[in-house]
């Protein structure tokens, strides 16, 4: 298939972002010939043409004239389907990736201090988010919509009244055997952590919608608990001993990037982004992550891959592949701080009878195939509704 692909810019730190430069190199393995409009795409993969789209207007207003600056130049070619990984104003499939804007916005104003509230969501930037978010969900302006778990589906249908049998659940996917590897002794050495600590750990940049706070008050809330017993030993599949006793301490390691909150426990550590990040995974006993709102993020698939349970909140799509107290613990409300608390120590009591979860549905292969499914039928509709 001739594909044009729709995405504004990459970071290397994104998920989103790095998640569209796999499936793109994919695609290009698959030999499928990729056009990708965007403003700025550092080093594509081999086999895409990028095509720069001059976008102007400040933070704003921008997000808007890129949607019109893609449709003039996508119109001015032939595709056999027009991919878009952003809101935007006319493609024949888009992905939901980011969710629906007017829900991070409600969870914001739901999760934010009394004297924030009024204010949240304010501003141009979200009036144009919205405008773009209800022209793209659009029935006539959009065949098909991938979504990535079905809190996002059927919060489009409800919201905007799509067709639900034009909405298709492809859940992310990730490099699973790179995250079943990793160094455990070299990593915890790296960042001052004892054999004997229990290392908790949060991956992601955008701390306020991801809920580091509440992972930061986890820690707090674990660190002044008493008397609490756990299995001692190492905690990647090796018999457990028989005697239980006290960790020596708590530590949180974070990473991602973002600016270091303040007050902060000495016990949480602030790695940065890490390209080694599957060390990170494999250094940490439980992964804890508690998003106020998270169409379904990739570090839960990588969590799981690396065999860690998974502490987060069902406002975050991929808790729907978190089976409770088999494979993590899924929690209503994220700020539920001494229930999130409860849950790690279940974990840590619990870690040598964790059930891993199952491989084959965290796979990037098996995301890339469902994804190629729907481009291919939105593009025999295409081509039927041409002829």
């Amino acid at each position: 298939m001739k594909l044009a692909l729709i995405r504004r810019s990459f970071s290397a730190v994104g998920g989103a972002e790095l998640y569209v430069q796999r499936l793109l190199r994919a695609l290009a393995d698959r030999g499928h010939e990729l056009h990708l409009f965007a403003e700025a795409w550092g080093d594509p993969p081999q086999g895409v043409e990028v095509h720069t789209v001059q976008a102007s207007g400040n933070r704003a207003v921008r997000p808007l004239d890129f949607a019109r600056q893609t449709l003039k130049a996508v119109q001015a070619q032939t595709f056999d389907c027009v991919f878009s990984f952003e809101r935007t104003l006319r493609q024949d499939v888009m992905r939901a990736g980011d969710g629906v804007h007017a829900s991070w916005l409600e969870a914001r104003r739901r999760f934010a201090p009394w004297w924030r509230k009024p204010f949240t969501g304010r501003g141009q930037f979200h009036t144009t988010q919205l405008m773009l978010e209800r022209e793209t969900f659009k029935p006539e302006n959009t065949r098909h919509i991938i979504a990535n778990s079905e809190m996002v589906r059927q919060d489009i249908i409800k919201r905007f009244n799509y067709p639900g049998d034009r909405i298709h659940l492809v859940r992310n996917g990730v490099n699973v055997d790179r995250f079943q590897g990793g160094d455990r002794e070299k990593t915890r050495a790296r960042f001052g952590f004892k054999p004997e600590d229990l290392v908790l750990l949060f991956v992601g940049s955008g701390w306020e919608r991801k809920g580091l706070r509440y992972a930061m008050r986890v820690l707090d809330e674990i660190a002044i608990r008493q008397g609490v017993e756990i299995l001692a030993g190492e905690w990647k599949g090796e018999a457990a001993p028989a005697k239980a006793r006290k960790l020596a301490a708590t530590k949180l390691l974070v990473v991602g990037k973002g600016r270091k909150p303040w007050p902060c426990s000495n016990d949480a550590v602030f790695a940065g982004a890490m390209g080694d990040v599957e060390n990170a995974y494999a250094a940490a006993d439980v992964f804890v992550f508690l998003p106020i709102y998270e169409p379904s993020s990739n570090v839960v698939f990588e969590a799981l891959a690396a065999g860690l349970p998974v502490v987060t909140s069902r406002q975050n799509g991929a808790s729907e592949l978190v089976q409770h107290r088999v494979t993590g613990s899924v929690l209503d409300d994220p700020s539920n701080i001494r229930q999130a608390a409860d849950e790690v120590v279940f974990w840590v009591s619990q870690r040598f009878q964790m059930r891993l979860a199952d491989i084959s549905t965290l796979r990037l292969e098996r995301n890339v195939e469902e994804t190629i499914a729907v481009l291919e039928l939105a593009a025999a509709e295409k081509r039927r509704s041409s002829a």
